[in-house]
């Protein structure tokens, strides 16, 4: 056990799935995972290791913001062996061709700041995905007829940005979307030497102010879990 994770050594996969909800973690093990244990629960942070096509699998909330997800993946990598790390999440479009339900690819992940940028001082790291789960994902969503986008995203620090000449420089730099934890997890999984990629549904437009009714979340939100789960065994 850890200070914030409680599961026993042993209970949690080499491959965990990190959605940023832990009642979406809970939703997707009981959806796509057969017989899903629930293995913490520490300060409602819920996760579930089952098994997937014959693969284990964790699924665990990483909670809202990079700070959060980086207490999270910095023990799951350090203190139970965790090697492929894929954020599942939702995101907001900052592209005209990018629509609702379109699942974005990020490739690379800019932000302002992240809880690493001390260990760099001025040097601005460029953290990226790991190329062999963007290409795996990338197919997967194409064979389901998903349509998606690879490319670089922002990763906010906050969430009612106030801002809006920082969105504009991001749309007019071609960033794709907008979340709050991918570039975190890039910069942990290079320090630890695992993989990661953040595969991220599309549930509002910054540019069009659509968003998704809550209805249709959930089925889009499937889709994204399957091509990560695809992505994680190819």
């Amino acid at each position: 056990m850890t200070i914030h994770i409680g599961a026993e050594p042993g209970q949690i996969a080499e491959t965990v799935l990190l959605p940023g909800d832990p009642y979406r973690a809970r939703w997707a093990a009981e959806t796509f995972l057969e017989a899903p244990e629930l293995i913490n629960e520490v300060r409602g942070m819920l996760g579930y290791t089952g098994t997937w096509n014959g693969h284990r699998v964790t699924i665990h909330g990483s909670g809202m913001g990079m700070p959060s997800l980086s207490i999270y993946v910095n023990e799951l990598i350090r203190d139970y062996g965790a090697k492929t790390l894929i954020r599942i999440g939702s995101c907001g479009a900052m592209q005209e061709k990018v629509k609702l339900r379109d699942i974005i690819l990020a490739m690379t992940a800019t932000t302002l700041s992240t809880p690493s940028r001390g260990i760099f001082g001025d040097m601005n790291f460029a953290p990226c995905a790991d190329y062999t789960l963007l290409r795996a994902a990338d197919d997967a969503a194409r064979a389901k007829g998903v349509t998606t986008h690879a490319g670089g995203i922002y990763s906010a620090d906050v969430f009612y940005d106030e801002r809006p000449d920082l969105n504009e420089q991001m749309t007019r730099h071609g960033i794709l979307g907008v979340e709050m934890e991918a570039a975190e997890l890039y910069n942990l999984a290079a320090r630890h030497g695992c993989r990661a990629l953040a595969v991220l549904t599309v549930s509002d437009h910054l540019l069009t102010h659509e968003a998704l009714p809550s209805e249709e979340r959930e089925r889009s939100f499937g889709d994204m879990v399957e091509v990560a789960l695809e992505a994680a065994f190819s």
